[in-house]
């Protein structure tokens, strides 16, 4: 089979929101390459190794490539595409003047490609993510998230995800209902499983990143515990209650103690009242995927909405806010 295959030629600041354009086009695969400078800086506080191969692309830049089936009209996912990013430019996001290319390749030449860069990587003293094709011996105590994110979005090794993940280990103390709004591969919805949550619902409004979450519950032995549905944000549950469903097929009891949402904070913005309503007083929001420009209107929003914002991190350029319910 013969794919399209769409390059854009950007900055690193703008990988996230580039490549959620592309996923919302329709791709069925996004690769991204980032420079491969040794020096750049990275994380090792905790024994990690980056083999990654070094090649031509400049300090901060990075290389996304979309690929669209046979018979995608490519000239108007291309113009769309443009028009998405150059919307980047009103939230102070350096796109680094972006360039584009359109080609046709098989599917060999990228379907499995990307793997070889996807390993084991140790993100806290707990939580390590291992792709399901590599071997890896864990240590005492250490919990491996079983990973392979097929076509869908997350392999965890993104900073947004990484902050998550950290965060949800401080969070989950045991026992919790969880929600993860925007769940891609299912890697958060895996996380706080493993740390200890009794029941999850895993959301994506992406028929390919639901499929990919659930495969990747049943490969973490969690089937039982993740639930995965289809909805448009927290649209599911608002669909369960008017329809008077049982909230055994949600997975969870509301209202529940942790929701967690890696997205973007112009779609962050559009629900944070729902978040609300199906937080228990005293639960906890982790939100992510806010670009540092973008932080203090999402603060303004959980405040406004009467969440009480208890910590704040940041790592590259990307911000997480953990809010309580009083």
């Amino acid at each position: 089979m013969r794919w399209h295959e769409v390059t854009v030629h950007t900055t690193e600041e703008a990988i996230e929101m580039i490549s959620n354009f592309i996923h919302e086009l329709g791709a069925g695969g996004v690769s991204i390459e980032e420079s491969g400078t040794l020096n750049k800086q990275r994380d090792t506080s905790l024994g990690q190794w980056y083999e990654l191969p070094l090649n031509d692309i400049p300090e901060g830049r990075a290389v996304i490539k979309g690929y669209f089936s046979e018979g995608t009209d490519m000239e108007a996912i291309l113009l769309e595409l443009k028009r998405s990013v150059e919307t980047l430019r009103e939230y102070d996001i350096d796109t680094g003047e972006p360039t584009y290319e359109l080609k046709e390749v098989d599917d060999e030449d990228w379907a499995n490609a990307w793997k070889q860069y996807f390993k084991p990587l140790r993100i806290t003293d707990r939580l390590t993510i291992k792709p399901t094709w590599e071997e890896y011996t864990p240590g005492p105590d250490e919990l491996i998230l079983e990973l392979d994110p097929g076509m869908a979005f997350g392999t965890g090794t993104h900073a947004t995800t990484a902050l998550c993940l950290k965060t949800l280990e401080r969070v989950i103390q045991g026992g919790e209902d969880v929600i993860d709004v925007g769940t891609g591969s299912g890697v958060l919805a895996i996380a706080a499983a493993k740390l200890g949550a009794g029941r999850v619902l895993a959301l994506d409004l992406d028929p390919v990143s639901v499929s990919s979450a659930t495969e990747n519950a049943k490969l973490n032995g969690l089937e039982r515990q993740i639930t995965v549905k289809l909805s448009d944000l927290l649209q599911v549950i608002n669909e369960h209650r008017a329809a008077g469903a049982s909230e055994g097929t949600l997975g969870v009891k509301l209202p529940v103690q942790v929701v967690v949402a890696n997205i973007l904070a112009e779609i962050i913005l559009m629900f944070v009242d729902d978040v609300y309503e199906v937080l228990e007083s005293g639960g906890t929001y982790i939100v992510s995927g806010i670009i540092k420009a973008k932080k203090a209107s999402v603060e303004e929003a959980l405040t406004a909405a009467g969440f009480i914002i208890t910590e704040r991190h940041e790592e590259q350029d990307w911000v997480v806010l953990v809010a309580r319910k009083p």
